[in-house]
């Protein structure tokens, strides 16, 4: 018996090591091993279910939530189990933190900017208009405060959250017209969410929130008029260059985008520590490599996707300006209302301006000031 268990927690340890970082390799594995090692009825066999806000054929976005429940599987040797499921599946894409807060499933994967209706705060997780690039929200979330900041908005709606995958920078959307200036955004019909859809309506545009499975048909059939997703590669796999010609950039909404997996926080209370240590270590996992797939493939799809026909725009001074003044305009708003908001809306503000002396230091050719088109 002793010997069965002996061999059953080097096993635990093996599968936690293979996700270590090269270098120090014996010393990775001997950590991994000291914190993900389980023995006797440690290692439970857990079922659980994830609802994500993503359909199938959105193979990177979708695939971290695949990727999460690949690895827990792996470094548990099948004793965790988690089963993804699309937006619609368990419950519709835009209600997956309601899922998991209520416990009806134990985990989900979405963007917490969909939820800035409980919380304005919630934008902070995601993305902030003008704000944070990829390499800045995750130095933010991961060694400047930002996830510990976000941690106490979390706790208060009974849920944990980890940074599990990032769209890196955003277009800004497709437009069945051009739009040049303020004025031609009045009574517009778009799907824009976060902030940057609360700055969209402060400038005359009607709003609204439509998960990404929904986007085509109503551009399509004329429910709205413009829209907004991620890039590339998943809007033309939506084939939304079907609905819209005009092709807008950038991304002054979204300049990066970062996703959570967020946890029923009794289910987590409940797991063992090397499952939870699973778990941390694949969102992290996703985290890095969601980022380089979009990097990696964005660029390879845009020349295809501007041969079918489209036409690549830059948003107007005008509307970039008007869209920055609304932006700070509303932060300030919501900071005066809102104590999350106004606790995190410092501390990142602090952040984001050290951060960004820097990196127009140590980037040169790289960035830009806030609201100026490189």
């Amino acid at each position: 018996m002793k010997r069965r268990q002996a061999l059953t927690t080097a096993a635990f340890g093996l599968g936690s090591a293979t996700l270590a970082a090269c270098g120090g390799r014996r010393e990775t594995q001997r950590r991994a091993a000291s914190t993900s090692t389980v023995t006797g009825d440690q290692h439970p066999r857990i079922r659980w279910r994830m609802a994500t806000s993503w359909p199938e054929s959105l193979d990177i976005v979708y695939g971290g939530a695949m990727t999460i429940a690949e690895r827990v599987a792996q470094m548990s040797h099948g004793y965790f189990e988690i089963t993804p499921h699309a937006a619609g599946e368990l419950v519709p894409g835009l209600q997956v933190l309601d899922a998991v807060q209520q416990g009806s499933v134990e985990c989900g994967h979405t963007g917490s900017y969909y939820y800035i209706g409980k919380d304005p705060a919630f934008a902070f997780g995601t993305a902030i208009p003008f704000g944070l690039n990829a390499q800045q929200q995750n130095a933010w979330l991961y060694e400047g405060g930002g996830n510990e900041a976000m941690d106490r908005l979390f706790e208060d709606f009974g849920v944990l959250g980890f940074p599990a995958g990032n769209s890196g920078p955003q277009m800004g959307g497709w437009f069945k017209r051009q739009v040049n200036t303020v004025a031609d955004l009045q009574g517009l019909k778009m799907r824009i969410p976060g902030l940057g859809g609360k700055v969209m309506a402060a400038l005359g545009v009607n709003v609204q929130v439509l998960p990404g499975g929904e986007i085509f048909l109503a551009l399509e059939r004329g429910a709205i008029d413009a829209a907004e997703w991620i890039g590339p590669y998943d809007d033309g796999k939506l084939g939304l260059w079907k609905a819209a010609k005009y092709y807008y950039y950038p991304g002054w909404h979204d300049p990066s985008a970062s996703l959570h997996a967020f946890v029923n926080r009794k289910a987590w209370e409940k797991l063992p520590d090397a499952y939870q240590h699973m778990f941390r270590t694949a969102a992290r996992e996703v985290n890095l490599q969601m980022l380089a797939s979009y990097d990696h493939r964005n660029s390879e799809a845009l020349g295809p996707l501007v041969s079918k026909g489209i036409t690549l725009l830059p948003f107007s001074r005008e509307i970039l300006g008007a869209a920055e003044k609304a932006s700070l305009e509303l932060s300030e708003d919501y900071a005066s209302k809102h104590q999350h908001f106004r606790r995190i809306y410092k501390q990142w503000s602090r952040f984001r301006e050290t951060i960004s002396r820097w990196n127009q230091l140590g980037q040169p050719g790289h960035a830009s000031p806030a609201g100026e088109v490189a």
